[in-house]
């Protein structure tokens, strides 16, 4: 079975996999939103970041390779009463323009191996306009031992001297690592191992 395969499997089951609400970090940053900025939620899945960030009046677009996911996505946001734009796209070929996003929200795409994620985080620094917003969570290693979500491989995951580095080129960075209990759809819950990064091009 193709990653493709899978994503597409899980997401035709019916309901939300992550659930409808946004991302808990994401969703304690909507203070640093601004109505009218541009913003590109990136592997979004069924929509429900996207969604949020369409909620707080910014302009949305939001990719994922999954037309299950797409489909949804496109459910809540009518449901939401938002206009977002979702596009199919792969993550590793995504046509990164440049300086052409206020934020970019980048939740749990640690399924990308380092080269891949290299690549991304390339074209996450190309699309952010000068100033620009980067919002980011992900595990830390010690996600392994909690395995309530995230992927295996130690090198996918993030610790802050790797995050530091990453975004060195960045003009300011904060980081917090901690422990917590999320629920975030069927798919996703449990004590979790997480590491948040707010930046700024």
């Amino acid at each position: 079975m193709s990653e493709l395969e899978r994503w597409e499997a899980r997401f035709a089951s019916p309901g939300y996999h992550f659930g409808t609400e946004p991302n808990a970090f994401l969703k304690s940053k909507a203070s640093l939103l601004k109505r009218g900025q541009k913003a590109l939620s990136i592997a979004d899945g069924e929509g429900r970041n996207g969604v949020f960030l369409a909620e707080q009046g910014l302009d949305v677009t939001a990719f994922d390779f999954s037309p299950n996911a797409l489909a949804k996505a496109r459910a809540l946001a009518v449901e939401r009463g938002v206009a977002a734009r979702f596009e199919q796209a792969d993550l590793y070929n995504y046509p990164w323009p440049t300086e052409a996003f206020d934020v970019v929200a980048a939740v749990f795409f640690q399924f990308a191996p380092p080269p891949e994620r290299a690549k991304v985080f390339a074209g996450i620094k190309r699309a952010l306009k000068p100033g620009g917003l980067l919002l980011m969570e992900g595990y830390t290693p010690k996600q392994r031992q909690y395995k309530t979500g995230g992927p295996s491989e130690v090198e996918n995951l993030y610790t802050r001297e790797f995050l530091e580095k990453s975004f060195a080129d960045f003009s300011r960075i904060e980081i917090a690592e901690y422990d917590k209990d999320i629920q975030e759809g069927p798919g996703h819950g449990g004590m979790s191992a997480l590491i948040d990064l707010v930046g700024y091009k």
